[in-house]
């Protein structure tokens, strides 16, 4: 099935929006967490905060294979409870 849905004016299907045209409004460059090089932090970049797709894929390559994994508590044996004893 193929949507004929149009972009709304000043976008296009592949873009984010414009930065904003507030006065003082300067985009930051921040550290590229997949290679450490130069990102820009603006709604122009659309990979961000990653420099490019590349950086952006390798990332969630890596959280799909597990290599990145959230801490926890090693399981607790059969009978132990998490609540201290008094």
């Amino acid at each position: 099935m193929r949507l004929n849905a149009q972009a709304p004016e000043g976008f296009s299907a592949t873009m984010n929006p414009p930065a904003p045209s507030t006065p003082g409004f300067t985009p930051k460059t921040v550290d590229c967490p997949t290679c450490g090089g130069p990102s820009l932090y603006a709604p122009s970049n659309r990979f961000r905060p990653f420099c490019s797709e590349r950086c952006k894929q390798n990332d969630l390559g890596a959280w799909a294979s597990e290599s990145f994994r959230v801490p926890t508590s090693p399981p607790l044996e059969p009978g132990q409870s998490e609540e201290p004893l008094h």
